[in-house]
């Protein structure tokens, strides 16, 4: 990297560019189109609807040419997964449709999570109403920048009035969970989570100024 990226809010012409991330990092960190080879899959369920439903609480990380990171987000869970059952699923539900049957495949897996967006209603994290995604291309993690985006969106969620945020993430992953860690997140128990594993933590990013 011969120049520092910069942190911007997100324009709709980067959302190819969101898609591309949210693909190359959605395997517990990694490429995942092995896995899932249909590449609207994962943006339909973990990055797109953020970038249209909530486009003031989208930011990326931007290297001159396009977007390598971003950060999702939503201030309230609750109103997001009515809006993403709204207004989103009709967008998407014939292109990718709900399994007929019990999923069989890890594609039929995630479609079927992109058609229960009740999911995210977990009681547990009630207290912590908003939630996040964040991803980075390898080329451009390890020097502040996943820093930098939480701390952007952090500010931006206190001033729509969230006190509180969330996200999960495979419990597998272990280095987003040290990451997650040093950004002062907390394990948040939850019953029956499978293979996921929730943090949480206030939205007030006065504890990240200074420490890029």
């Amino acid at each position: 990297m011969a120049n520092r990226a910069i942190i911007r809010p997100y324009r709709p012409t980067d959302r190819a560019a969101l898609a591309d991330i949210c693909v190359r990092t959605g395997l517990a960190g990694g490429d995942s189109r092995e896995v899932y080879p249909d590449p609207e899959l994962l943006p339909s369920i973990f990055a797109e609807p953020y970038a249209v439903l909530e486009p003031g609480l989208a930011f990326v990380v931007d290297d001159g040419e396009r977007a390598v990171g971003y950060v999702l987000g939503a201030a309230d869970t609750g109103e997001f997964v009515r809006r993403f059952r709204g207004e989103w699923l009709p967008r998407v539900a014939e292109r990718l449709p709900r399994p007929a049957g019990a999923p069989r495949t890890p594609s039929e897996q995630m479609a079927e999570l992109l058609h229960t967006p009740e999911r995210m209603l977990v009681p547990a994290l009630a207290d912590y109403p908003a939630h996040l995604h964040i991803d980075l291309l390898p080329s451009h993690q390890r020097v502040g920048y996943g820093r930098e985006l939480m701390a952007t969106l952090l500010a931006a969620l206190r001033e729509r009035g969230a006190d509180r945020v969330h996200l999960g993430m495979l419990t597998a992953n272990t280095p987003a969970g040290a990451f997650y860690r040093r950004l002062s997140f907390h394990e948040i128990p939850v019953p029956d989570a499978g293979e996921l594993t929730y943090f949480g933590r206030g939205t007030d990013p006065e504890d990240l100024a200074g420490s890029f």
